[in-house]
């Protein structure tokens, strides 16, 4: 029986390639046609922490002015626990359809990872950044009997004070990880001075133990000291981050009271689940980005002594990966871990 004869190599190659060619424009027409029809539900926006604070105070604000552009309802879920971990893996193995998305912040994504001994998602992997949404320096604030006591009015008088008398000085934190701990435990390393670590179970108590007399100092968010500072119940030394706060301007950076690279801030920002498509995460991003930069997100961030600093999701990825490297070293030094 007679085979018909196969097509020449050449008109195969042609076929294959035409092929090819057509699946390409297929799938550039498909993706805007995908985006488009995004979304096609509610959108989940978790927070891993408990309802009434910072973060949770300003994801249901973006929430609730982004109903109007994507013509859904975003629905804000408070879960908890696990320094953020618990609410962070929720979103980490959710679909990757656009449809789940998660308030990160400087502890899921930056301090977690080195801290905990083992982590239910990885920060990198598991994640789309989506944008950076604010940064909120921390502050270096003293009970104002003991900085009137002791003389301490800079952060130069503190480490020359911390030098003269090792182990005296007792810094108050939110838990062992916290950022307020890893910044003692760097102001140690670079001041070349040794203070006694007093752990409290979350920032509110270690503050109202520093009010109390109990501590001497500690590194506090600005967004819940600024009202005890300008009561005068909180003695201010500076801020944390490299730059001046525009909300204390009259504050100097650790870095330029002495401490030259002192650099330790709380930032907070948007993540979808790795592969989430692009399209998607880019209009979330543009999105937010608009959000921000409304008078009324403006105005409550600045409440809370926060700077929107809004990012493409590119340089919200070099940002984290930056952070990682930071509390990787910081957290090593200080020995801190949790099981």
């Amino acid at each position: 029986m007679n085979r018909p004869a196969s097509a020449p190599p050449a008109r195969r190659r042609i076929a294959a390639l035409g092929a090819a060619c057509a699946a390409l424009l297929l799938s550039a027409a498909t993706a805007p046609a995908a985006a488009q029809a995004w979304p096609a539900k509610p959108i989940r926006f978790v927070v891993p922490y408990p309802p009434g604070g910072p973060l949770d105070q300003v994801a249901r604000a973006i929430a609730e002015r982004l109903r109007e552009p994507l013509g859904q309802p975003v629905v804000v879920e408070n879960r908890p626990g696990a320094g953020g971990n618990i609410g962070a893996d929720l979103v980490a193995k959710a679909a990757p359809d656009g449809h789940a998305i998660v308030m990160g912040a400087v502890a899921t994504h930056a301090i977690n990872p080195s801290l905990f001994a083992k982590m239910p998602y990885d920060a990198n992997r598991d994640f789309a950044p989506v944008t950076r949404v604010a940064n909120v320096p921390n502050v270096l604030v003293l009970n104002p009997q003991v900085a009137a006591q002791l003389k301490i009015a800079s952060v130069a008088a503190l480490v020359a004070h911390a030098r003269r008398n090792p182990g005296k000085l007792n810094y108050a934190s939110g838990g062992n990880g916290s950022a307020g701990h890893l910044a003692g435990e760097l102001l140690e390393a670079m001041a070349g001075v040794a203070m006694v670590h007093i752990p409290y179970a979350g920032a509110a108590p270690a503050q109202l133990g520093l009010l109390g007399g109990q501590t001497e100092l500690m590194f506090d968010n600005l967004a819940s000291a600024a009202p005890q500072i300008r009561a005068g119940k909180l003695k201010a030394l500076a801020v944390t981050t490299p730059q001046r706060s525009a909300f204390f301007p009259e504050l100097p950076t650790v870095s330029e009271s002495g401490l030259k690279g002192f650099d330790i801030g709380t930032w907070f920002g948007v993540f979808a689940p790795a592969g989430t498509p692009q399209a998607v995460v880019a209009r979330l991003s543009a999105e937010i980005g608009k959000v921000l930069q409304t008078p009324e997100l403006r105005e409550r961030l600045a409440k809370m002594g926060a700077e929107p600093s809004p990012t493409t999701p590119e340089a919200f990825a070099e940002f984290v990966r930056a952070e990682q490297e930071k509390y990787r070293r910081v957290v090593r030094a200080s020995g801190a871990r949790v099981d």
